[in-house]
């Protein structure tokens, strides 16, 4: 018998702005059609920390009901971003003992020994967001992918350990609530960014996804189809804008407008007067002044960038080089300015093919919400067919979203 049609919805947080994404999921084939989008101003966060509730609510409640509008479908649950420095990247592992000699491996064994992994070496303040398992050793046998079904009486793991501030996740999720969505699962957005634009060949050869949204810019490194590093950086676009607006000596609306129609990351070499129109205004700058303010900013996002990457060794060493998303990803001269900083291949990150209304957002900036769409509509085929109800209370340890989903990401 053919299965309902259903819908899946991401809703991407940020700093500055939230988005909205609705797809349509086709009964038979599972293959998503975007039918919704929203997006609207955000006034209550910093740094991608909630500052005050009825902000991001509001945001969320707006850009909801304009892809509820658009789709006809009426959302109570949706998969949705968490950013900010707060966000932790830490390496884990343990080691249980499974039972006898002619003991199967199962998932209550896998689950145990994420729970041994990680207790007492994540502080008390800090939710486990994921654990990502790189590789299993049973019995001595090392470099195992899943041991469900193998057999054997000593178990170990290595793993990824992403984890965020507890009270800043409680305060996402009662943004949300307010709103009337209810938060079936909570991504880190770079992760989500990358769920959209990654193919599993990047994924398993390495590469990074570096999202440079509002505020902040996250990185997201993956490595032998894993997901290896994450970290954020409390920098973004907007900070890009009041740079141009305190260097020009204009308001931060010519500012912003500025960056988008005339900023280059790549000096032009020459001096050129260019105008702005703006409440019937006209106002004039030289592209010299902008170049120069705008070169300054971007050097401190990359050389941070570039920081990340050493720390964990992969600093020009990521054969499949860097996708960027997010708005600033559409600066003019962006790819050859992130080629020449990280000494790798650099390309923008569009999540395409999706039908529907899809053509209106295929911009880097939409990379995360749609992400969060994908894995919406995965996690909730999962959670179907084990009984799981929808729209569960997210705030418990591992929802196990992303390793369960890096291998279906879009080849």
């Amino acid at each position: 018998m053919q299965e309902t049609s259903r819908h899946a919805v991401g809703i991407d947080i940020g700093t500055t702005t939230v988005r909205c994404v609705v797809g349509h999921i086709d009964g038979t084939t599972g293959v998503p059609t975007i039918v919704g989008v929203g997006v609207a101003q955000n006034n209550g966060m910093r740094k991608g920390t909630v500052v005050n509730l009825a902000g991001p609510a509001q945001a969320i409640d707006d850009a909801l009901g304009e892809a509820e509008r658009m789709s006809g479908y009426q959302v109570d649950a949706a998969t949705i971003s968490v950013n900010g420095a707060h966000i932790l990247s830490t390496h884990a592992d343990g080691m249980i003992a499974v039972g006898g000699a002619n003991h199967e491996i199962t998932r209550d064994d896998l689950a145990r020994i994420e729970e041994v992994a990680t207790v007492g070496k994540i502080p008390a303040n800090r939710e486990i967001l994921e654990v990502v398992p790189h590789s299993y050793k049973l019995d001595g046998q090392d470099n195992i992918k899943n041991p469900v079904g193998m057999t054997g009486t000593r178990l170990e793991i290595d793993a990824h350990v992403v984890s965020v501030l507890a009270p800043h996740l409680v305060n996402l999720q009662k943004a949300a609530e307010k709103a009337k969505v209810i938060p079936s699962s909570i991504i880190v957005a770079g992760v989500a960014a990358a769920r959209a634009v990654l193919s599993e060949q990047q994924i398993e050869n390495g590469v990074a996804l570096i999202d440079i949204g509002g505020a902040t810019t996250s990185l997201a490194i993956y490595e032998e189809g894993d997901l290896q590093f994450t970290a954020v950086i409390p920098i973004g676009g907007i900070n890009i804008t009041n740079d141009i607006a305190i260097g020009l000596k204009t308001d931060p609306e010519i500012a912003e407008k500025i960056k988008l129609e005339h900023a280059s990351a790549m000096p032009r070499g020459e001096d050129i007067e260019i105008s702005v129109e703006h409440n019937k205004q006209t106002y004039n700058f030289s592209t010299g002044e902008i170049d120069e303010i705008v070169e300054a900013r971007l050097e401190e996002i990359f050389e941070a960038i570039n920081k990340e990457l050493k720390r964990v060794g992969r600093a020009g060493k990521l054969p499949s080089g860097v996708v960027l998303t997010g708005g600033t990803a559409q600066l003019k001269g962006i790819t050859e300015y992130a080629k020449q900083s990280l000494g790798l291949a650099v390309r923008i990150g569009i999540a395409c093919g999706y039908g529907g209304v899809a053509d209106n957002i295929d911009k880097p900036q939409f990379a995360t919400a749609i992400g969060l769409m994908l894995i919406d509509s995965e996690a909730n085929e999962v959670s179907k067919s084990n009984d799981a109800p929808r729209g569960k209370n997210v705030l418990s340890h591992g929802t196990g979203i992303i390793s369960k989903f890096l291998g279906r990401f879009k080849a």
